[in-house]
């Protein structure tokens, strides 16, 4: 095996998982793109970006010294995203002047409450 850590190699996809795609690097060796490595993003199915047969270059990330499996990458090839956050969050109060609910109301019951549990605990 020829291959080092940091190595951009060409290769064939030999076969889909639901979790990633294989590899065939060369007659011997394949890897693995595990369907994180996929693409920037989130990624639903691996047959979606992929498919059998298909040539793709793909980066090196690692490679196991004890089995020798070794873990590819598309997505550290890719110009990396930049997405602007968007931020839709609706602020929340947790009292209404309005309505005269929230806190003080929760004030004014936990005396009732209190005297409930002891109730409860005591029997």
């Amino acid at each position: 095996m020829n291959y080092k850590i940091g190595d951009i190699v060409k290769g064939k996809i030999a076969g889909i998982q639901p979790y990633g795609a294989f590899v065939k690097l060369d007659e011997d060796t394949q890897g693995l793109i595990h369907i994180s490595e996929c693409t920037n993003g989130y990624v639903t199915s691996v047959k979606e970006i992929l498919e059998t047969g298909k040539e793709v270059t793909v980066k090196v990330l690692d490679i196991d010294e004890y089995t020798k499996k070794i873990s590819l990458s598309l997505r550290a090839l890719q110009d990396k995203e930049v997405t602007k956050k968007v931020n839709n969050h609706k602020k929340h109060f947790w009292t209404d002047k309005s309505q005269k609910i929230g806190y003080q109301t929760i004030a004014d019951e936990k005396p009732k409450w209190v005297k409930e549990a002891l109730k409860t605990v005591n029997s």
